[in-house]
Parts: structure tokens; sequence; C-alpha cells
């Protein structure tokens, strides 16, 4: 164990952080799964939910460590060498996807022989971050024409992001502002940024039309999205459910908070332990402990993050750590605002606190690249930003 501990490189700060978060994550978990026992009876016992938390966490923090040895060079090169499999496995979610925990669409994958769903859409994400950080630091010193990046950067996102959309609108749309953002950052000219920003309206728009026109390629999902901005505002319907049992969660909760294992409201809450956790930490540990103190430990990793960017010696590695980095803060910062009824359901998990295995998995392949940026030793600053495809294959078939 020493040496493990001796062996992990990078910022200790967010090791700390991400330890802190993961540890946290067993006390509401355990709490909010005797809903999925006694109330919803999809487990038979609290102590195997437990469990498969923990193993879960554990396969986590094994991806995190082995990501975080993998020089951060290579997540480049392995950018484009991943876009082609993202395409392949979006498209055969979107076509055999699974629906799970009742979500109304097929956005999930069966992992073969362990039985565990994958969300495709979480790891398109992460390698559609890491492929903008490349194409913006390899012309970094270049003019961009924005006819030849349509080619080069804008066709690949969009093919992703298609594929997405038709099953989670939300993760489509935090990808998309996460990627115009990292653009604006990285230098790509303002007014393209706004050229694609108008052409992603006018294709959401085309979208949502064609849907409504041909409802049965698309069942129930635009009226989905209609239906929760609509009772966003709407505090009589009837889908805003559980949003109202969040804002008692919160509201019994209180300052000091009703204590572990004590919540009322996880009995009635149909995600408690994923959409709306933050909800149930509200109440059982008050507003101090569980909600700022939630709150603080996710901005305390915003500010390591930021700051293993300021340090990165390449652009390449900044951009990576800001790419990969701010989407979790994003996340968690979402979660928090519909468990508050500040935000429409959007369905978003709150990162290494929610239950599930995809979250959990993508979360640490983040973190582990972030801290391979951050144990990164005598980079020289004229380094090239980006490796060829073909010799990380062949390193990595050597």
């Amino acid at each position: 164990m020493s040496n493990l501990i001796k062996n992990m490189k990078g910022d200790r700060a967010i090791w700390f952080a991400v330890g802190l978060l993961a540890l946290f994550s067993f006390m509401p978990i355990y709490s909010a799964s005797t809903n999925l026992v006694y109330v919803v009876e999809s487990a038979t016992s609290t102590n195997s939910i437990l469990f498969k938390h923990a193993a879960l966490l554990f396969l986590g923090f094994i991806i995190l460590y082995v990501v975080h040895k993998i020089p951060y060079r290579y997540f480049s090169g392995g950018s484009v060498l991943m876009l082609p499999l993202v395409f392949l496995l979006l498209l055969f979610t979107l076509t055999q996807g699974n629906e799970i925990g009742g979500a109304n669409a097929s956005r999930w994958i069966r992992i073969p022989f362990v039985g565990i769903g994958f969300q495709t859409s979480t790891l398109a994400g992460l390698v559609l971050m890491t492929y903008v950080a490349r194409y913006l630091a390899k012309n970094k010193e270049n003019e961009i024409l924005f006819k030849e990046s349509l080619w080069q950067l804008w066709l690949p996102v969009g093919a992703v992001l298609i594929l997405i959309l038709p099953a989670n609108f939300s993760t489509t749309a935090i990808i998309f502002c996460m990627i115009l953002m990292l653009t604006f950052l990285g230098g790509y000219p303002v007014k393209y940024i706004l050229y694609i920003f108008g052409v992603g309206a006018v294709a959401l728009t085309l979208f949502i039309l064609t849907a409504k026109a041909f409802p049965d390629l698309m069942p129930n999902r635009v009226d989905t999205w209609i239906s929760r901005v609509e009772n966003f505002s709407d505090k009589n319907a009837e889908e805003a459910y559980q949003v109202e049992k969040a804002k008692i969660a919160i509201a019994t909760g209180g300052i000091p908070g009703r204590g572990p294992g004590k919540s009322v409201q996880k009995n009635f809450l149909p995600q408690s332990s994923s959409d709306f956790i933050y909800a149930i930490i509200v109440e059982e540990y008050g507003l101090i402990i569980g909600g700022i103190g939630v709150v603080l430990v996710y901005f305390f990793l915003l500010f390591r993050i930021m700051m293993v960017a300021k340090k990165a010696q390449t652009i390449f590695a900044t951009l990576l750590v800001v790419g990969v980095g701010f989407p979790i803060i994003f996340q968690a910062l979402i979660n928090m605002a519909v468990a508050t009824n500040l935000f429409p359901v959007t369905g978003q998990t709150l990162p290494l606190i929610s239950s599930g295995g995809t979250s959990i998995w993508m979360t640490c392949f983040a973190i582990g690249m972030i801290l391979s940026v951050s144990s990164a030793k005598d980079e020289s600053p004229n380094e090239i930003e980006h490796d060829n495809p073909l010799n990380v294959l062949h390193e990595a078939i050597d």
C-alpha cells in the first residue's frame, strides 16, 4: 500500500478532493438504497447496492491510477484513434440501446458477461473534448480558416453530437457548450464560434420539427424535453413531483440536518441515489455540512484544476485540463441546480457521489488525464503539441 501511495503522482490536492468525495458517497448511497430495496424493489438488499457502489468506485480508481501514469501527449493521438470507435458505439447504442432505471431513451449498452450498463455518450464527450484540444493546440500559431475548420473540427464534432442528441439532449447541450467554451479559450475566432452556435440552434430546431412531424422515429423524446421545461415553471404539473420532493427534503433538513440515514424523502424520490442525491445529502447532513460543504469541495477541485492548467507547459496540456476538467464541475453544478429547482430536470448525476458506473469511470478517467498533466516534468515548451496517431498505435502494439 505504501508503494502504491508513493507512486501516486500529480497534484496531491486533487487526489485528496477526489478521495474525499468518493469516501463521502458511501453514506448517502447506503441511505438512499432503501428506496431501491423497499419501494422500487429493484434490488435485493442495501448491502448489495453498497457493495456494487464500492466495486464501481474501486474499478474507477484503478482507471484513474492507470490513466495518470500515461504521458498526457498520448491522449492527443489517442483521441483521433477513438473517434471512429465512439461513432460506431453511438450508432449501435442509438439502434440497439437499452432503457435502464426507467430512462425514456435508449442511451445504454450492456457490457458483456458483467451485465453492467455503459452510457456511451459520456465516453464520447471525453473523446471530443480531447480531440478539440488537439485541434486548437495544433493550429495555435496558424491562421484558422473557417472552411478548413469545418472539415477538420466541426464535422467530427457534429457527427458525434447528432448521434447523442436523439437519446440525450442534456448531455448533447453540455458537450456543445463546453466545446464552444474550449474553442473560445483556445483562440478560435469569436465570429466563427457565433456561426457555429447559429448552426447548432438551426440544427436543433430542424431536429425538433422533424421529431414532431414524424413522432414514430423518436417516440416521446421531444415531448419529454418540452414537458421538462414547462414543468419547471408549472408547480402543479404531475411530472414536477420529484422536484417538489427534493425541495421538501432540503427544507426539512434545515441547517443541522436529520442525521445520517434518517432521510424521509428518499422513500418518495424515484432517483434518490443518482439524479437527486444532493437533496438527500442536504436533508441528512444539513445546509452547512451537506449543502455548502459539498459545493466547496467541488469548487476546491475546480481551483486545483485551474492551477494545473495554469502551470502546464504546453498548449495542448492546458487545453486538455480545461476540456476534461471543467465539464466535471459544470455537471455537478447542474445536478445541484436541478435538486434546488434552479434548473429543469436533466438527468445529470453528481460526479463521484451518485451511483452509476459510467459516470464514476469517465470522471476518474478525466481526473487521471488531469493528474497526468500535473505530474509531467521537464516538458519542453516547444514540444510538438500532437502525436501522430499511427505512432501511438505502434507504441501500444510494441
